[in-house]
């Protein structure tokens, strides 16, 4: 995986566990970087080969969405540069079901642990702000 991918690899995991998100998962003659099969939703990390592949990812797209899936795609650097806008776009595809109330999630990690406490455990999750937390810009999302 690539480092973008680890990083919301290890995000899906702690912060939507209800969702059951797996990694590279076969579709046909495709694989998924991301499924949640119960929320029907692939996510795809792509980084700057995707670019030349366009026709591959609409193919692929095409065949995800026949079998009933949403997909999400993201680009490597949104996914470091802005990974609680990535997140919080993901909880929004989400069924209600399946998303945590994020924030609360990460408040109660903050108050059982410590505030320093729980950051240095967990540097990588997000810090939701009041309100939602930031926007992943519409046009930078490629969402079929």
């Amino acid at each position: 995986m690539t480092p973008a991918e680890r990083a919301l690899w290890q995000a899906l995991r702690e912060i939507f566990p209800a969702a059951h998100f797996r990694k590279q998962v076969p579709f046909g003659p495709y694989y998924a970087d991301f499924a949640s099969h119960g929320a029907k939703l692939v996510i795809e990390v792509d980084g700057g080969h995707h670019g030349e592949a366009a026709d591959y990812d609409a193919g692929r797209t095409a065949f995800l969405n026949d079998e009933g899936y949403r997909v999400l795609r993201f680009w490597n650097n949104e996914v470091l540069g802005n990974l609680d806008g990535v997140l919080t776009a993901i909880a929004a595809a989400l069924p209600n079901s399946l998303s945590p109330l994020v924030g609360e999630r990460l408040e109660r990690g903050v108050r059982s642990k410590g505030p320093r406490a729980a950051r240095a455990a967990h540097p990588h999750l997000p810090s939701f702000p009041q309100g939602g937390g930031s926007q992943v810009a519409k046009s930078t999302i490629l969402e079929s």
